[in-house]
């Protein structure tokens, strides 16, 4: 099978139970470090539900991650540009952002806009978009080069999550990330992976080698200091005092924009 990233032939490592009903191979490219499963012929059936049941942390995670991209934009980018938030979900993401005082719209054709709307990105404006956030999305994606081509054509700055794969890879009972009940994870990457597609574009690679992980064309020297304060909830506290006092909610503000467009 052919390597959804670079190409190169793929090997069969294993194989897994998916929906507790179909065995399913998976394939990992030594080239690039890429792990896929066979072509998802069950992906109809795993996204009745686009977010799926399992997933307890959508709410903490969501949280979690607009305090630490805030405080990245707070230190390496301009803050009064706009932002887009990829593969969106219902539009929490979005929308704390906004609360926080940053011009974010949403996109993700797969799932309903639930908490951000009227704030949809109609992709008129692609010259005008500082920076793309697509968390928990890439572990998703059929055809990952596509998808990662087509932020790339709105924005050269990437803020993503995915989890990395461990080292040695984790046979199928070893890993929660596989997914097997939900069967919507197909695509997972390592380091090397993410390496390979960042020199692929002439992308900067920032990782905390966990989670989240950052394509750019900025040098951002002090990236790693960043990070480990950003790992700290007592500093993401400080970062959101300071970027508050610079940036005003758009929760109100919202709500009148809203307001005059129903009138």
């Amino acid at each position: 099978m052919e390597c959804k990233i670079c190409t190169e032939q793929t090997t069969a490592v294993f194989e897994a139970r998916m929906l507790c009903k179909y065995t399913i191979t998976y394939y990992h490219c030594q080239h690039c470090g890429f792990l896929q499963t066979e072509e998802p012929y069950w992906l109809d059936e795993a996204y009745k539900s686009p977010i799926n049941i399992m997933d307890t942390g959508i709410l903490s995670r969501n949280i979690r991650l607009s305090e630490i991209t805030a405080a990245l934009l707070y230190s390496s980018f301009n803050i009064r540009k706009k932002y887009l938030d990829f593969a969106g979900g219902y539009g929490i993401f979005t929308r704390l952002m906004r609360d926080i005082g940053f011009d974010f719209y949403w996109h993700d054709p797969y799932t309903e806009n639930m908490v951000s709307r009227g704030f949809e990105y109609d992709g008129n404006d692609c010259n005008d978009i500082e920076l793309i956030t697509s968390f928990e999305s890439f572990e998703h994606f059929t055809n990952p080069i596509e998808e990662i081509e087509n932020m790339l054509a709105i924005s050269k700055n990437i803020i993503f999550s995915t989890s990395l794969m461990p080292t040695p890879m984790p046979q199928p009972e070893q890993w929660w990330y596989y997914g097997l009940e939900h069967g919507q994870h197909i695509s997972f990457f390592s380091c090397k992976t993410l390496e390979y597609i960042a020199q692929k574009y002439g992308l900067n690679l920032y990782s905390d080698n966990g989670d989240i992980h950052m394509f750019t064309t900025k040098n951002i020297v002090d990236f790693d200091r960043v990070f480990k304060r950003l790992k700290k909830g007592r500093s993401r506290y400080l970062f959101l005092r300071d970027i508050k006092r610079k940036l005003d909610s758009k929760t109100m503000a919202d709500m009148n924009y809203i307001k005059n467009l129903s009138v």
